[in-house]
């Protein structure tokens, strides 16, 4: 993603039952809050979420801003019902024309279809950059309830591979789900 000046994703998005919003330095607070309200939820699937504190969130925010000015990130802050519901992003990690999702939702918003309306609304946005002929979604084989998510949105399974980190609940074996720009019916273009 980097250089394309000027060619990025919304930073606002409508879609379904979410608000996609991109992070700003004063969603601290509620970054923070959705976290540890939510760590139970998220310790066994996120690496990230262990040792948790206000400095992880403002450090996660100072990075979010910076990748998203350097293209090799964008990540929004779920909104819904006027709350922080979680997180969603387009990450530049799986090599050239390829961007992952990544997700996580606040224990009080799961199994509502938040996560498959944010993931459905990054697909969207990850193929009306140029360069980007595929989008990737990764969980640990465990993690059931994310590897639905793919499953909904037309993603094939492609392979199974080591996580690094691996999720404490997990068995250390990620599913890659992928999309190609080819399989997208009402394609942008």
């Amino acid at each position: 993603m980097n250089g394309q000046a000027g060619r990025r994703p919304d930073e606002l998005i409508e879609h379904g039952p979410v608000t996609l919003r991109r992070y700003r330095e004063d969603d601290a607070d509620a970054v923070f809050a959705a976290v540890t309200e939510s760590l139970d939820h998220l310790r066994p699937w996120m690496p990230w979420a262990f040792g948790y504190t206000r400095q992880s969130a403002e450090e996660y925010l100072d990075g979010s801003i910076r990748s998203w000015e350097d293209g090799t990130e964008y990540n929004y802050a779920i909104l819904a019902d006027g709350a922080l519901a979680g997180s969603t992003g387009l990450m530049a990690r799986i090599g050239p024309g390829g961007l992952e999702i990544g997700y996580w939702v606040h224990r009080d918003f799961t199994r509502r279809g938040l996560a498959t309306a944010a993931a459905e609304a990054l697909v969207d946005q990850a193929f009306r950059l140029p360069g980007v002929d595929r989008v990737e979604i990764i969980h640990d084989e465990l993690n059931l309830a994310s590897g639905k998510i793919p499953r909904k949105l037309g993603f094939t399974e492609i392979e199974r591979r080591p996580l690094d980190p691996p999720a404490a609940a997990g068995t250390g074996f990620g599913v890659v789900w992928r999309l190609l720009r080819s399989q997208v019916t009402n394609e942008v273009g």
